[in-house]
């Protein structure tokens, strides 16, 4: 079982180490302006993915991708000897989509906004459709009268004091 700081550790090693060599080894012009933004590592230490993302169009994604899958040989390689364990990692490059998920986010936060507005402002408009109050509400000085008169009648009282039989 291997430990997972050691993993982190480990991850976070090869992240450095990629944007190290793609910032000073790579010399491919379809490189764009690409930034390493996360690394992870199975427990295994046998698969790494390396997130990235690229400033630009979807053509500068396509040629960064193209040429971060022509130079993955010698970055698997110099991840290896940096690492300097029995198997290089191999490695694995997926574009990180985190300013796309933003400005989605983003998006859905406005219109649930806009909708929460207009539910206010047709709120503020809104009228009972009945009476304010739709229960009926009786005085009190009518509540203590009535329940005089029911025991009156019944006759339910109960005796008072030393009166029982």
């Amino acid at each position: 079982m291997t430990d997972p700081a050691k993993v982190r550790r480990h991850a976070e090693r090869v992240r450095e180490l990629v944007a190290s060599v793609v910032r000073s080894q790579i010399k491919d012009p379809r490189l764009g302006m690409i930034t390493i933004t996360d690394a992870r590592i199975t427990a295994d230490l046998r698969d790494a993915t390396v997130f990235y993302t690229v400033l630009g169009d979807a053509a500068a994604q396509a040629s960064t991708a193209a040429a971060l899958e022509s130079a993955k040989g010698m970055l698997r390689s110099t991840v290896g000897k940096a690492l300097g364990l029995r198997h290089s990692p191999t490695l694995t490059f997926v574009l990180d989509d985190v300013q796309d998920q933003v400005k989605h986010i983003d998006d859905l936060l406005a219109a649930a906004r806009n909708a929460d507005a207009e539910v206010q402002r047709l709120a503020a408009k809104a009228e009972y459709a009945g009476e304010a109050q739709p229960y009926r509400v009786e005085d009190e000085d009518e509540d203590a009268d009535t329940e005089d008169a029911e025991v009156e009648a019944t006759g339910d009282e109960e005796p008072r004091g030393g009166d029982r039989p």
